[in-house]
């Protein structure tokens, strides 16, 4: 702590002597100037009780979730030291707790399994490149600004894939439960396998890792409630009721080393050597950076998505604000660190930032004295880990991911939007069949062709004038004042390759079913972007126009969108001004029909 308020202090000492210019245009970058600047006695309470709080919870999780990703209990250790570290310096989240996650852990089994067994000795090494492939394409994307690349995954995706992810990893740790030894490349192949291995399972296990799920769900579920009904503080209640994966640990492991139930066949996480995490170093492989690229690639996004969205959502309860492309950064600088010290792919963790958040952290200070109390754990207490059952950090993955589970998603988009649950629905039933990286793939790839199917059929309305007002509505909605010589059209999408030649398809339907028209005018108030393609679909419009005798107008066009237009030849065709407003083209083409009865008929 002495070290952090020291670091503080000297953060917010002005230098005695300018930097040099690039380090001015560098350190404003660096958060920890802005924090630390204001770091007092308060906010290093609050970091500290939290720490202790988030500390408690990721030891069991770090030794869960390094099995999960088939690497030995202790990486997951080492993985939870440098990236909270190196997140409190480049970080701009003030309550994100950086470290290992069931999801990205999964990937990480998936990746490396396809190039060395679990437990062999390339296994490791494999791992910990792949942290590296990570963090330098994290930090590539950060200095490269490319922190939008998180809008191209919806919300119903990334929590299809999650819940899949949450199903899947919660049947891989039921073999582990059982004492038995199955495999399978999706889930029906695992609970296949589950079922037909099921006489041969160990009871003493299985007995084991039911009762520490039961405890660990009714911890999660009722511990605090209770605490409060007996009159315990909120804040110690909750203290309690996270301690509840600890409490599992211990009393397994005492029974486990008391009765001897190694000796018995029991599976426990055996001996794991003290120390400090180790320097590391991956792999100079090219051709097996090359075949780690794309599931390196695929836990950068997923990492950096599931760390902006619970960082954002954290940060507006504060009212305060995080950077996409500093947070590339920062979780770059994380698994870059992760690499050279041991550990695999890390990112921000959902359930340990809320725990971080509820506990009061202030500052990313939290995060240094979680890796003082990590370090501690490594340096002391895994000795006392030897008889830890693997049962019970089963059981840990199983409640933990479980809580990830959103399976209300699907009635959700459903009930309002099809084209999502189709997304949804594909995610998730690619993710359980054929793997994460490709539930992924599949996802992503459904959605964008969902949304070039609906924005390739833009809505394209006829607009007439609404009395009294200078508004222009649909007339299949509202009774508006049209006239037979004029066509007002509002589409409502902006005009790319995928939708040009429907509005040439809608334009000449239009035309053939109003024999009288003279006028037709385009509303662009919805138009954001008008792309070569559509451009050239507008000036054949105007000249099969103008060749039927009818003139081709252009209203409400935006700023940027004019600037686009500007020097093309479909001003020069439209023979005829770009009118500010809809309505001063209907009063320059169709005067008469401002004062006409409204009709209540559709004019299309």
């Amino acid at each position: 702590m002495a070290a952090v308020q020291a670091a503080a202090q000297a953060a917010a000492t002005p230098a005695t002597s300018a930097p040099p210019a690039r380090w001015q245009r560098l350190l404003p970058a660096l958060p920890i100037l802005d924090w630390g600047q204001r770091y007092d006695r308060a906010t290093l309470a609050g970091d500290a009780v939290a720490a202790l709080i988030v500390t408690v919870m990721l030891i069991p999780q770090s030794l869960a979730y390094a099995l999960l990703a088939g690497l030995p209990p202790e990486v997951g250790l080492y993985a939870s030291v440098a990236p909270l570290l190196l997140y409190a310096v480049f970080g701009s989240s003030r309550v994100l707790a950086v470290g290992p996650v069931a999801v990205v852990s999964l990937m990480t089994a998936a990746a490396v399994g396809e190039h060395a067994a679990p437990g062999s000795a390339a296994y490791w090494p494999v791992a910990i490149t792949l942290a590296f492939l990570s963090g330098a394409m994290l930090l590539a994307m950060g200095l490269l600004r490319l922190g939008f690349i998180a809008n191209f995954l919806s919300h119903p995706v990334i929590s299809g894939f999650i819940t899949a992810s949450a199903l899947l990893i919660a049947a891989s740790q039921l073999k582990t439960l059982m004492g038995v030894q199955a495999q399978g490349h999706n889930v029906a192949d695992l609970l296949i396998d589950l079922a037909r291995q099921a006489p041969q399972a160990d009871l003493r296990t299985l007995v084991v890792g039911v009762l520490a799920t039961a405890f660990l769900f009714w911890v999660r579920k009722r511990l605090k409630p209770l605490l409060l009904r007996w009159g315990l503080p909120a804040q110690a209640a909750d203290f309690v009721g996270k301690a509840g994966p600890v409490a599992a640990i211990a009393v397994t492991t005492l029974l486990a080393w008391a009765l001897q139930w190694q000796a018995e066949g029991m599976k426990v996480v055996g001996a794991i050597p003290p120390g400090l995490p180790p320097f590391t170093l991956p792999r100079w492989d090219p051709a097996l950076w090359r075949q780690l690229a794309v599931p390196a690639l695929l836990i950068s996004v997923v990492g950096f998505v599931e760390s902006v969205s619970v960082g954002q959502t954290l940060a507006a309860k504060r009212r305060q604000r995080i950077a996409p492309d500093q947070e590339l950064v920062a979780l770059g600088a994380s698994n870059l660190g992760a690499a050279f010290t041991g550990g695999f792919p890390v990112t921000g963790g959902f359930a340990r930032s809320v725990v971080n958040f509820d506990a009061g952290a202030r500052t990313p200070a939290a995060g240094v004295f979680t890796a003082i109390g990590i370090l501690l754990v490594t340096l002391l207490l895994t000795p006392a880990l030897h008889h830890l059952p693997q049962a019970t950090l089963a059981a840990t993955i199983i409640v933990a991911v479980l809580s990830l589970a959103d399976f209300g998603i699907l009635r959700r988009t459903w009930a309002y939007s099809k084209p999502d649950f189709a997304a949804v629905a594909a995610t998730l039933l690619a993710t359980l069949g054929l793997g994460v990286e490709t539930g992924l793939l599949v996802g992503v790839g459904v959605s964008l062709a969902l949304y070039l199917w609906r924005t390739s059929r833009p809505h394209i309305a006829t607009v007439g004038l609404v009395p009294g007002t200078e508004h222009f509505r649909n007339v299949q909605r509202h009774a508006v004042r049209t006239r037979p010589a004029l066509l007002g059209l509002r589409v409502d999408e902006s005009l790319y390759f995928a939708n040009a030649r429907a509005l040439e398809d809608h334009v000449n339907d239009a035309v053939a079913a109003q024999p009288a028209l003279r006028h037709v005018v385009l509303q662009c108030s919805a138009v954001n972007a008008i792309d070569a393609s559509a451009l050239e679909s507008l000036e054949t419009i105007a000249h099969r126009l103008r060749d039927a005798g009818i003139t081709l107008h252009l209203s409400e066009v935006k700023g940027p969108v004019m600037d686009r237009l500007q020097g093309t030849a479909l001003l020069q065709q439209l023979g005829g001004p770009v009118f500010l407003t809809h309505y001063q083209a209907m009063a320059a083409l169709a005067p008469e029909v401002l004062a006409e009865p409204a009709e209540s008929a559709p004019c299309s």
